[in-house]
């Protein structure tokens, strides 16, 4: 049975904050501007991003109700809650424990019918997880109806408040009160908003559809070390150390629950991996750079395009920059949902025609994650 995305359905929270305003909403550390923010901005590329933050630093949507909006955008008189016969939600920022992430989304969805929900929850590969979850789901006939999300509150985790301990305790041990690089380094990199696709085993009739030709996804952590965590620390001997097994008091002057990220093991690491990958699918699944219309890669940072385009070139793999579709610039890196806010721009683009192949790909730096996609528009 063939599965197509018939629909896609986005939300941001509010407005777009620019690189000027980014202080204004996630606040600054011991009051004084971050000398890192210029130098991460410089390198990568993005403009402007989404809050769901007001400038004094409250919340203004939870990211259960940003992905309940976006799946809400699907709706219509052919289409609606009760029509869901799957539920599969992707993201990096849960907001608890427990209850999973899709069952909070499920409870604002609200609707007369129970269905299936489920949840998948890590870094960035998440939103394809659901994505691969509501394939395989229509595919085998198990669902008619399927929504796959994805959705980010990241600036929860990006306030200054969560580094205001940190900070005031080095500055107590009379050390410079500055954050280590690799918890500044995410913190102007990271944006909120939410997407939703509808699957189906039949195309759309009367606008163009997105048929999945494969999903592929697969981790390399049994040979690499982790590179980026939360709620987390790295011992000196380089493993990484769970929340729980540290002092409460620590929670906040280590600020384990910030994201963090070895940026030399990134730059070693994430593009050869990835193209390593890309190399085994082109053989499995039998098709060459000429034979793909569109690229849409999910950069956390615009750095990185010129390491693939040379890195692609040096192996054999080369894909025509004309190709590529990256709109990181204007809605910033969010994570799980980076992928959706391509596939979404460009489905309703005016763009694409019908036979044309679209590879898609996610990097999940988090300890090294691979997703590839292949779609074919009609």
């Amino acid at each position: 049975m063939e599965v197509y995305i018939n629909k896609a359905a986005k939300f941001f929270p509010n407005s777009p904050v620019s690189n000027d305003d980014m202080e204004s909403y996630l606040g600054m550390v011991n009051g004084k501007p971050s000398k890192a923010r210029r130098i991460v901005l410089m390198r990568n590329g993005i403009k402007q991003r989404y809050y769901a933050l007001d400038k004094n630093g409250n919340v203004t949507h939870t990211n259960a109700q940003m992905a309940a909006n976006a799946v809400k955008g699907l709706l219509d008189k052919n289409f609606t809650i009760d029509d869901i016969d799957l539920l599969s939600c992707g993201t990096s920022s849960p907001e608890q424990l427990v209850p999973s992430h899709g069952i909070m989304v499920h409870g604002l969805l609200g609707g007369s019918r129970n269905t299936e929900v489920v949840s998948f929850s890590g870094s960035c590969c998440t939103g394809a997880d659901a994505l691969k979850y509501a394939y395989m789901a229509v595919k085998t006939g198990e669902a008619k109806k399927a929504v796959a999300s994805a959705s980010e509150r990241l600036s929860s985790w990006m306030k200054a408040s969560y580094f205001q301990k940190e900070s005031e305790h080095l500055s107590s041990l009379e050390n410079q009160p500055i954050l280590a690089f690799e918890k500044e380094f995410l913190r102007w990199m990271l944006s909120d908003g939410a997407f939703a696709l509808l699957l189906e085993p039949q195309p759309n009739k009367e606008q163009l559809s997105l048929k999945i030709d494969w999903i592929e996804i697969t981790s390399f952590a049994n040979t690499k070390p982790t590179c980026m965590y939360a709620g987390a620390d790295k011992t000196e001997e380089g493993e990484l150390k769970g929340w729980a097994e540290y002092p409460e008091q620590e929670w906040l002057t280590k600020s384990l629950f910030a994201v963090k990220q070895d940026t030399r093991m990134l730059s070693e690491h994430i593009v050869s991996l990835g193209i390593d990958f890309l190399l085994q699918l082109a053989k499995k699944h039998n098709f060459t750079p000429d034979s793909v219309n569109w690229f849409l890669p999910h950069l956390s940072s615009m750095f990185f395009k010129e390491k693939i385009l040379s890195e692609t070139k040096k192996r054999g793999f080369y894909i025509d920059e004309e190709k590529w579709f990256v709109n990181l610039p204007k809605v910033g890196n969010i994570a799980s949902a980076s992928a959706y806010a391509m596939i979404e721009e460009l489905l309703y683009s005016g763009k694409l025609k019908k036979g044309e192949k679209i590879l898609v790909m996610i990097p999940e730096s988090a300890r090294f994650s691979y997703c590839y996609c292949m779609l074919t528009v009609c």
